[in-house]
Protein backbone atom coordinates (compact mmCIF):
# COMPACT_ATOMS: atom_id res chain seq x y z
CA UNK A 1 0.00 0.00 0.00
CA UNK A 2 1.25 3.20 -0.80
CA UNK A 3 1.60 6.56 1.57
CA UNK A 4 0.39 9.17 -0.77
CA UNK A 5 1.64 12.71 0.62
CA UNK A 6 1.07 16.08 -0.81
CA UNK A 7 3.27 19.00 -0.10
CA UNK A 8 3.75 22.63 -0.85
CA UNK A 9 7.54 23.42 -1.73
CA UNK A 10 8.60 24.61 1.65
CA UNK A 11 11.58 25.07 3.86
CA UNK A 12 11.88 20.89 4.78
CA UNK A 13 10.98 20.07 0.95
CA UNK A 14 14.13 18.74 0.11
CA UNK A 15 14.61 16.96 3.57
CA UNK A 16 11.42 15.23 2.98
CA UNK A 17 11.50 14.36 -0.63
CA UNK A 18 15.14 12.70 0.01
CA UNK A 19 13.64 10.81 2.67
CA UNK A 20 11.06 9.29 0.55
CA UNK A 21 13.28 8.63 -1.86
CA UNK A 22 16.17 6.96 0.18
CA UNK A 23 13.17 4.65 1.21
CA UNK A 24 12.81 3.36 -2.38
CA UNK A 25 9.74 5.87 -3.30
CA UNK A 26 8.66 7.83 -6.47
CA UNK A 27 7.75 11.65 -6.16
CA UNK A 28 6.58 14.07 -8.63
CA UNK A 29 8.87 17.20 -8.65
CA UNK A 30 8.99 20.42 -10.24
CA UNK A 31 11.83 21.16 -12.69
CA UNK A 32 13.19 24.24 -14.12
CA UNK A 33 10.69 23.45 -17.81
CA UNK A 34 7.96 20.67 -16.56
CA UNK A 35 6.80 18.66 -14.11
CA UNK A 36 8.88 15.33 -13.46
CA UNK A 37 8.68 11.91 -11.77
CA UNK A 38 11.68 10.77 -9.57
CA UNK A 39 13.15 7.97 -8.08
CA UNK A 40 16.70 6.65 -6.55
CA UNK A 41 18.37 5.52 -9.83
CA UNK A 42 20.82 3.36 -8.06
CA UNK A 43 17.46 1.57 -6.37
CA UNK A 44 16.77 -1.32 -8.82
CA UNK A 45 12.94 -1.54 -7.60
CA UNK A 46 12.18 2.15 -7.41
CA UNK A 47 13.69 2.44 -11.20
CA UNK A 48 11.47 -0.33 -11.88
CA UNK A 49 8.19 1.04 -10.27
CA UNK A 50 8.95 4.27 -12.11
CA UNK A 51 8.69 2.62 -15.70
CA UNK A 52 6.08 0.88 -14.53
CA UNK A 53 3.74 3.88 -13.47
CA UNK A 54 4.41 5.88 -16.99
CA UNK A 55 3.85 2.47 -19.09
CA UNK A 56 7.28 2.85 -20.15
CA UNK A 57 9.25 0.39 -22.62
CA UNK A 58 12.18 -0.27 -20.97
CA UNK A 59 14.23 0.56 -24.29
CA UNK A 60 12.99 4.56 -24.07
CA UNK A 61 16.18 5.52 -21.35
CA UNK A 62 15.07 8.13 -18.85
CA UNK A 63 17.67 10.81 -17.34
CA UNK A 64 19.74 11.22 -14.16
CA UNK A 65 19.81 14.12 -12.37
CA UNK A 66 22.63 15.57 -9.95
CA UNK A 67 23.41 17.80 -7.43
CA UNK A 68 26.28 19.82 -9.15
CA UNK A 69 28.44 19.68 -12.46
CA UNK A 70 31.53 18.06 -10.08
CA UNK A 71 29.16 15.24 -9.63
CA UNK A 72 28.73 14.51 -13.62
CA UNK A 73 32.06 12.18 -13.75
CA UNK A 74 30.84 9.98 -11.04
CA UNK A 75 28.45 8.61 -13.85
CA UNK A 76 28.86 9.57 -17.17
CA UNK A 77 32.10 9.96 -19.08
CA UNK A 78 32.02 13.65 -20.23
CA UNK A 79 33.46 14.11 -23.03
CA UNK A 80 33.64 18.55 -23.18
CA UNK A 81 35.64 20.46 -20.89
CA UNK A 82 34.21 21.55 -17.94
CA UNK A 83 34.12 25.21 -18.45
CA UNK A 84 31.41 24.22 -21.46
CA UNK A 85 29.27 22.08 -18.90
CA UNK A 86 29.23 25.10 -16.47
CA UNK A 87 27.74 27.19 -19.15
CA UNK A 88 25.13 24.22 -19.82
CA UNK A 89 24.65 23.72 -15.83
CA UNK A 90 22.42 24.62 -13.84
CA UNK A 91 19.57 24.39 -17.04
CA UNK A 92 17.18 23.35 -19.06
CA UNK A 93 19.58 20.84 -20.94
CA UNK A 94 20.02 16.90 -20.93
CA UNK A 95 23.56 16.28 -21.92
CA UNK A 96 23.95 12.83 -23.24
CA UNK A 97 27.26 10.51 -22.77
CA UNK A 98 29.08 7.25 -22.23
CA UNK A 99 27.57 5.58 -18.87
CA UNK A 100 30.26 4.89 -15.89
CA UNK A 101 30.34 1.05 -14.53
CA UNK A 102 29.09 2.91 -11.60
CA UNK A 103 25.84 3.25 -12.98
CA UNK A 104 22.65 0.82 -11.70
CA UNK A 105 23.00 -1.41 -14.63
CA UNK A 106 19.07 -1.77 -14.24
CA UNK A 107 18.89 2.10 -15.23
CA UNK A 108 18.53 1.62 -19.08
CA UNK A 109 20.05 -1.63 -19.25
CA UNK A 110 19.81 -1.58 -22.98
CA UNK A 111 22.20 0.91 -23.66
CA UNK A 112 25.72 2.28 -22.82
CA UNK A 113 24.55 6.20 -22.46
CA UNK A 114 22.93 8.11 -19.79
CA UNK A 115 21.74 11.36 -19.94
CA UNK A 116 22.37 13.71 -17.66
CA UNK A 117 20.56 17.26 -15.63
CA UNK A 118 21.16 19.36 -13.14
CA UNK A 119 18.46 21.66 -13.27
CA UNK A 120 18.08 25.23 -12.96
CA UNK A 121 15.85 24.17 -9.37
CA UNK A 122 17.52 24.85 -5.92
CA UNK A 123 14.83 22.10 -4.66
CA UNK A 124 15.48 19.13 -6.95
CA UNK A 125 19.52 19.49 -6.35
CA UNK A 126 19.17 19.95 -2.95
CA UNK A 127 17.06 16.89 -2.69
CA UNK A 128 20.15 14.61 -4.59
CA UNK A 129 22.38 16.45 -2.42
CA UNK A 130 20.97 15.02 0.45
CA UNK A 131 20.01 11.38 -1.54
CA UNK A 132 23.70 11.02 -2.13
CA UNK A 133 23.07 10.01 -5.16
CA UNK A 134 21.93 10.52 -9.05
CA UNK A 135 17.79 10.39 -9.03
CA UNK A 136 16.44 9.16 -12.42
CA UNK A 137 13.87 11.92 -13.61
CA UNK A 138 11.24 11.81 -16.61
CA UNK A 139 8.06 13.42 -16.83
CA UNK A 140 5.42 13.38 -15.02
CA UNK A 141 2.91 11.96 -17.49
CA UNK A 142 2.11 8.65 -19.18
CA UNK A 143 4.34 7.96 -22.19
CA UNK A 144 3.46 9.33 -24.84
CA UNK A 145 1.08 11.87 -23.63
CA UNK A 146 1.68 15.76 -23.19
CA UNK A 147 4.19 16.95 -20.49
CA UNK A 148 2.48 18.69 -17.82
CA UNK A 149 2.70 21.66 -16.00
CA UNK A 150 0.79 21.82 -12.69
CA UNK A 151 0.38 18.71 -10.57
CA UNK A 152 -3.59 18.56 -11.41
CA UNK A 153 -2.48 17.60 -15.12
CA UNK A 154 -1.01 14.47 -13.82
CA UNK A 155 -3.80 13.21 -11.62
CA UNK A 156 -3.99 10.32 -12.97
CA UNK A 157 -0.55 9.45 -11.48
CA UNK A 158 -1.11 10.61 -8.04
CA UNK A 159 -2.42 7.00 -6.59
CA UNK A 160 0.69 5.22 -7.77
CA UNK A 161 3.10 8.11 -6.11
CA UNK A 162 4.53 8.37 -2.90
CA UNK A 163 4.43 11.97 -2.57
CA UNK A 164 3.52 14.91 -4.44
CA UNK A 165 5.72 18.19 -4.05
CA UNK A 166 3.69 21.29 -5.62
CA UNK A 167 6.07 23.93 -7.39
CA UNK A 168 2.92 25.78 -8.66
CA UNK A 169 1.99 26.44 -12.31
CA UNK A 170 5.00 26.27 -14.60
CA UNK A 171 3.88 27.94 -17.28
CA UNK A 172 5.14 30.86 -15.43
CA UNK A 173 8.63 30.15 -16.79
CA UNK A 174 8.05 30.76 -20.32
CA UNK A 175 8.95 27.42 -21.77
CA UNK A 176 5.65 26.10 -22.00
CA UNK A 177 5.83 22.06 -22.44
CA UNK A 178 8.94 22.21 -24.42
CA UNK A 179 11.14 20.20 -21.78
CA UNK A 180 14.63 20.22 -21.91
CA UNK A 181 16.94 20.44 -25.00
CA UNK A 182 18.36 17.06 -25.66
CA UNK A 183 22.24 17.09 -26.68
CA UNK A 184 24.29 13.80 -27.70
CA UNK A 185 28.39 14.19 -26.77
CA UNK A 186 29.18 10.80 -26.85
CA UNK A 187 31.31 11.25 -29.69
CA UNK A 188 34.67 13.39 -28.99
CA UNK A 189 34.44 16.97 -30.60
CA UNK A 190 30.77 16.11 -32.09
CA UNK A 191 27.50 17.21 -30.65
CA UNK A 192 23.82 15.83 -31.95
CA UNK A 193 20.43 17.16 -30.73
CA UNK A 194 18.02 15.16 -30.33
CA UNK A 195 15.05 16.62 -28.72
CA UNK A 196 15.07 20.76 -29.35
CA UNK A 197 13.00 20.88 -26.04
CA UNK A 198 13.21 24.89 -25.03
CA UNK A 199 16.55 26.36 -25.55
CA UNK A 200 18.42 24.88 -28.94
CA UNK A 201 19.55 27.97 -30.40
CA UNK A 202 21.39 29.02 -27.31
CA UNK A 203 22.91 25.51 -27.22
CA UNK A 204 23.88 25.94 -30.83
CA UNK A 205 25.30 28.65 -30.01
CA UNK A 206 27.26 28.52 -27.29
CA UNK A 207 28.90 24.60 -28.83
CA UNK A 208 29.94 26.27 -31.39
CA UNK A 209 31.76 29.00 -29.55
CA UNK A 210 33.62 25.44 -28.46
CA UNK A 211 34.17 24.46 -31.84
CA UNK A 212 32.25 21.56 -31.58
CA UNK A 213 31.08 20.25 -34.91
CA UNK A 214 26.64 19.62 -35.37
CA UNK A 215 26.33 16.19 -36.85
CA UNK A 216 22.76 14.16 -37.03
CA UNK A 217 23.90 11.14 -36.74
CA UNK A 218 26.69 9.89 -33.77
Amino acid sequence: QLLNHYFSLGFDSAKEAASILRAGGVIAVPTDTIYGVAALAQHSDAVLRLFQLKRRDAGKPVAICVHDVADISLWAEVSIPETLLRQLFPGPVTAVFCRTPRLNPALNPLTNLVGVRVPDSDFIRETAKRCGGPLALTSANVSSEMSTLTVKEFQSLWPHLNAVFDGGDLSVSGFHREGSTVIDFSLPGCFRILREGCVPHQCRKLLQEFHLKEVQQL
